[in-house]
């Protein structure tokens, strides 16, 4: 283990005008010696930060709202306060201020090479995966005693994605910053790999759409709508196929044509894609992707469409229709009541697991965690493995935290924790009852787990893991069950167990099939 001993001659800390958390835009006033940096500026009401001194400059990470959409508004307040960002994220911000003409709002970086933006500071730039153009950044302050390092990463993902590669743990392996700033926002919660994320919902999709439903999705501007469209025009379930895919929203097929236009900095294997077919809107090549304008309107059903706009989904489909949201956004489902909403998994940025490995890489001193929900952070800085080695912060909004530098570990005196909660296991009977304290219905998550009183159950290794259903699970599993009951397909077949099929005449032998698959040699339930 580093021992660490307080540094007094320098001082560094953080202030957060915004955290990221509940609606909070993210927005921290970082102190670096006698400069004051801001780390991006997501807030709608400047007047906290308006309240302070200047600040030197700003480091914004990418251009989604909850991190840029105050940017505007402080440049018209200090334009001579410069602001940097990538190239890519310069052009994409013009997307939060729709209709106003934006002029030498920022100042681009290029990637991976280190600029000095003040006499005795440098600032490096590092593509951190979750959107185009999202930067981590690595600021080096030098003294004539030592250099001091920081890592920002805004918004991460480790993952590769459709569009974007993930954030590369090799050039920072060893890095060693004295602070690092990361975004914490599914907390220890993990997800399946990527690509099994991907094959997932585009098997679901292709599933609904061949019994003839009609699916929407409701996105954001910029970012996983971009994700599902490349996905559904290169996807083998669906090259090829003879399916209409429609855009809606000014905002949404506007982002589609600030890639294109970016197309050069995007990955290779993007470019070497774009060359064989157009990424977006294609009227030649199966899936066809048009974007819906007034002379030009969806037909052919079934049909997918994308919009970031509830008034377009609202106005294009019914009862009949799918509406999927993304598994963050959930709770957004009211917008379209009385219609029948689910959620999928497509995580924009990394999850518990690959959290924990960056900071394990960059082996730093302390690390503030931000942006997600606090007791998802809490738990985060709860886990053992980090409390060892790194002083760790979750900072709350307009509460400074200090940041002493030095050689002698000191854990903060207030280290986060989460409550566990010890109950008891009694198997009556041929059930199995497990009881917990009342206490627990206490935490802010009690009333989403605990909606329906209906839990599903499964093994995670040695760990069995319980979650709630939600109410629009049990709808669904009840409409499959009645609308395929009558069937000759795998539900309904004497060898359909565990999810497999365990005929050895039939062609799906000891492979995971889905409950309405079916084969030649279906054999009843009797």
């Amino acid at each position: 283990m580093r021992r660490w001993s307080a540094n007094q001659e320098i001082s560094f800390s953080c202030l957060p005008y915004g955290t990221g958390q509940a609606d909070q835009g993210v927005c921290l006033l970082l102190q670096v010696g006698d400069y004051r940096i801001l780390l991006d500026c997501g807030l709608e009401d400047l007047s906290d930060l308006k309240q302070s001194p200047v600040v030197d400059l700003v480091l914004c990470s990418h251009a989604h709202g909850d991190h840029a959409r105050g940017l505007l508004s402080f440049h018209q307040s200090y334009p001579q306060v410069p602001i940097y960002t990538s190239e890519i994220t310069a052009h994409l911000l013009a997307l939060l201020w729709p209709g106003q003409t934006i002029h030498d709002l920022s100042q681009e970086l290029p990637w991976r090479l280190p600029f000095k933006v003040l006499d005795d500071l440098t600032v490096e730039l590092f593509p951190a995966g979750h959107i185009p153009g999202a930067a981590a950044f690595l600021l080096t302050y030098q003294t004539k005693g030592r250099s001091y390092k920081i890592f920002y990463t805004g918004d991460f993902c480790l993952s590769n994605f459709q569009l974007v590669d993930g954030l590369s743990v090799e050039p920072l392996r060893g890095l060693n910053p004295d602070i690092l700033i990361l975004e914490g926002t599914y907390g220890t919660n993990r997800h399946p790999h990527r690509r099994q994320q991907e094959k997932t919902l585009m098997e679901f999709i292709n599933s609904n759409i061949s019994r003839g439903q009609s699916i929407a999705f409701f996105v954001n501007t910029l970012g996983i709508g971009q994700e599902i469209l490349k996905l559904l025009r290169s996807h083998h379930q669906f090259t090829g196929r003879e399916l209409d895919i429609w855009v809606g929203g000014e905002q949404l097929s506007r982002a589609c044509d600030l890639y294109l236009e970016m197309l050069p900095q995007f990955p290779l294997a993007v470019q070497n894609f774009a060359k064989h077919q157009p990424l977006f809107w294609d009227e030649r090549v199966f899936p066809k992707m048009r974007r819906i304008t007034p002379d030009n309107q969806p037909k052919n059903y079934p049909y997918i469409l994308l919009s970031d706009d509830p008034s377009t989904i609202l106005k294009y489909c019914d009862q009949s229709w799918l509406i999927l949201l993304p598994e963050q956004q959930k709770n957004i489902a009211d917008l379209f009541a009385g219609l029948h909403c689910e959620s999928y998994l497509l995580a924009e940025h990394s999850d518990g697991r690959n959290t924990t490995q960056l900071i394990h890489n960059l082996r730093p001193q302390h690390v503030v965690l931000i942006h997600g929900p606090s007791n998802y952070l809490k738990d985060l800085a709860a886990l053992e493995e980090l409390q060892n080695r790194y002083q760790l912060h979750v900072p709350s909004k307009l509460h400074q935290v200090e940041l002493p530098i030095g050689e002698k570990f000191i854990q903060p005196t207030v280290v986060p924790t989460v409550s566990v909660y010890e109950g008891e296991l009694n198997e009556v009977g041929s059930s199995i009852i497990i009881s917990l304290p009342s206490l627990i219905s206490s935490d802010t998550r009690w009333p989403f787990f605990a909606g329906t009183g209906i839990v599903e159950a499964r093994w995670q290794g040695e760990e069995l893991v319980i979650r709630g259903l939600q109410e629009r699970e049990l709808l669904l599993f009840n409409s499959e069950n009645k609308s395929i009951e009558d069937l000759d397909c795998c539900s309904n077949c004497s060898h359909y167990r565990g999810q497999k099929c365990w005929n050895t005449k039939s062609p799906l032998y000891d492979f995971k099939v889905t409950p309405e698959g079916c084969c030649p040699v279906f054999e009843a339930v009797s």
